[in-house]
């Protein structure tokens, strides 16, 4: 059914009660209304907002306002942090789309709703990212609270872009070398648009999370923990590196390009330059033989046994006086 995720529960694809100290046990949907939360634990509720049920929830069971619902349920978004009050905090972050058939930097929207002792996030496609969450918290090394919940998400959606752009720039490494080692080489151009027209795909994303993760460093909550800040700028470095990285990347791809003009526009140039050369070496002779072969009276050694060989002869100087003047001038 889906490649990362089990399938889901009327819209839950799967809940779970962190247990403070990095595990978790998991419950169904028939179990959110019965939770009573101890101090050191927290909930995590993971919906398919696709599903009519998941929305029904939401608005409904969540407590959460209908303001806070539109923006959770909203088709459109893009990466942005929303200071709720009350210590309630709403992200829209973006993943990158590794499902099958899927283009990767087509990036999937996770929508992340954050409190003392609840998190609830909600995605249309599945994702890498919660499934290695989920897979940290069966193994008992996952998060212990919800400040650590969004920034273990936040950290895996990271890594996943660090992979992406890590590999178009190996691409057009490859791309480089095969060039240097053979001039004759010549670049795929509908690659090279395809590598331009992803970075630029990826940057309408990444720009904005950055700002976001720049923004987390500040916000200084009562549920969030003493060094969550040194974490966020961590991940706003590693974005700032992404960014920079597929900036060199357009302009790696600009110098490819415009290498493959230059050496078009040059070889076009030389053989427009060799065309030139003979041209003017036989416009001379093809002058000569013009007027020779006019059909009139009166044309030198027409009658003569021997004026086909000195109109040879005296091509022959013609082109020989052409080659010096040539060789004098750096023509040839």
């Amino acid at each position: 059914m889906q490649q990362y995720e089990s399938g889901t529960e009327r819209g839950l694809i799967y809940g779970y009660v962190l247990d403070g100290r990095g595990g978790g046990r998991q419950i169904s949907r028939a179990e959110l209304h019965l939770i009573d939360l101890k101090p050191e634990e927290s909930l995590w509720v993971h919906w398919d907002r696709g599903v009519p049920e998941a929305q029904s929830w939401l608005r409904e069971s969540s407590g959460l306002n209908e303001f806070t619902c539109d923006l959770l349920l909203e088709e459109a978004t893009r990466p942005r942090l929303l200071d709720l009050g009350a210590e309630r905090l709403l992200l829209f972050l973006r993943g990158v789309n590794l499902n099958p058939g899927a283009v990767p930097e087509d990036m999937v929207s996770l929508r992340v709703f954050a409190e003392k002792q609840r998190v609830i996030s909600l995605r249309l496609r599945p994702l890498k990212a919660v499934a290695d969450l989920r897979t940290d918290l069966a193994a008992g090394r996952g998060p212990k609270n919800a400040s650590e919940l969004v920034l273990s998400l936040a950290h895996y959606l990271t890594d996943r872009i660090d992979t992406l752009i890590g590999g178009l720039a190996d691409e057009l490494d490859a791309m480089e070398e095969a060039i240097e080692e053979d001039e004759r080489n010549v670049p795929d151009q509908a690659e090279l648009r395809a590598l331009r027209r992803r970075s630029a795909g990826l940057r309408r994303y990444l720009a904005p999370q950055r700002d976001i993760y720049a923004q987390l460093t500040r916000i200084k909550l009562s549920w969030t923990l003493a060094d969550d800040a040194d974490y966020w700028n961590e991940l706003y470095n590693r974005l700032t590196r992404n960014l920079e990285e597929l900036e060199l990347v357009r302009e790696r791809i600009s110098l490819i390009q415009e290498a493959e003009h230059r050496r078009i526009t040059e070889r076009m140039n030389k053989t427009m330059y060799i065309l030139g050369i003979i041209t003017g070496f036989f416009l001379p002779m093809s002058f000569i033989t013009g007027l020779l072969g006019i059909n009139v009276g009166g044309i030198p050694g027409s009658s003569a046994p021997y004026g086909f060989p000195v109109a040879c002869v005296l091509l022959v100087g013609v082109a020989g006086f052409q080659w010096w003047v040539f060789r004098r001038l750096r023509w040839l």
